[in-house]
């Protein structure tokens, strides 16, 4: 077993667990980046990773009663077949360009992926609030194919590009219901196309074996931290790893992606300071009383 692979998974298992997001975002860069494992060996493993790593957090929401079972429904009807055939069709669209193809979708998909992190904080607010929401099959069912398929061919999107779009066509669902909902959808959805791969994919029974080894206790230890650690730094910190991934694998020059991380990284910090500073409770003019 790979040590050091069994090591980057339970440190993206600890990220999924605090989070709710960045297991395909992260894991597949990863092995790309780093381990030289071709593009479409990295996808096929890290969805048979993520297969086993939702349902950690999917049962959680279910015990607590945070899940819309009828968008659960109509999403996972329009995402389990497209997924599945997204392995297809990452076989099929460029023969022996394949990897080149799947490189570049993942390289996009990262950075929607960024674009719905940011989207997300911003939107969560209007979300905050229970509301009866009527749920929208056609647009729900189409949602949930198009995310199936960006999910098949490139194993990012099942958390942080459909939970932002959930909260467009819904933006009166509450914070917890939208979570529980994308976590439990995505298990159906990462199965579907981890069978997909299985199948007609290039998994490396090797590479996930070793990545599930430290990614099931980093989710657990990731989900027990969630109540303590500062969320929104974690979210930054992970926005800024997904934007520079998705430039690398766009074959950007290394300056260049050094230059975008640190513009947005120091954006990101500056608005986590300055957030701070408002919400922060106005004592010092306080006198004690003796």
């Amino acid at each position: 077993m790979d040590v050091v692979l069994a090591a980057a998974g339970f440190g993206v298992g600890i990220v999924v667990g605090l989070t709710g997001m960045g297991g395909g975002a992260l894991i597949t860069p990863i092995l790309v980046l780093f381990f030289g494992i071709p593009p479409l060996a990295a996808v096929s493993s890290d969805l048979v990773v993520s297969a086993v790593m939702k349902p950690f957090g999917g049962v959680v929401h279910a015990r607590r009663g945070t899940v819309n079972w009828r968008l659960v429904g109509w999403l996972c009807a329009g995402s389990v077949p497209s997924a599945f055939c997204g392995a297809l069709l990452a076989r099929a669209v460029g023969g022996g360009d394949v990897q080149n193809v799947v490189r570049i979708a993942l390289g996009v998909a990262l950075i929607l992926a960024v674009a719905g992190l940011v989207g997300k904080a911003y939107m969560a607010r209007a979300a905050r609030t229970a509301a009866a929401i009527r749920v929208r099959p056609l647009p729900t069912l189409l949602l949930g194919a198009v995310g199936g398929l960006v999910v098949g061919m490139t194993s990012v999107g099942s958390g942080s590009l459909i939970i932002v779009f959930l909260l467009m066509l819904y933006p009166t669902l509450r914070a917890n219901d939208l979570v529980g909902t994308d976590l439990i959808q995505a298990v159906p959805l990462v199965t579907a196309a981890a069978l997909g791969h299985l199948f007609f994919g290039d998994l490396h029974l090797d590479v996930a074996g070793a990545l599930l080894v430290g990614s099931i206790p980093g989710v657990l230890l990731g989900a027990h931290l969630s109540t303590r650690a500062p969320a929104g730094f974690v979210r930054a910190a992970l926005a800024v790893v997904l934007l520079a991934s998705g430039l690398k694998l766009l074959r950007l020059p290394d300056p260049a992606v050094a230059v975008v991380a640190v513009a947005v990284t120091s954006v990101l910090v500056a608005r986590a300071l300055r957030r701070r500073r408002t919400d922060a409770p106005a004592t010092k003019d306080a006198v004690p009383v003796r």
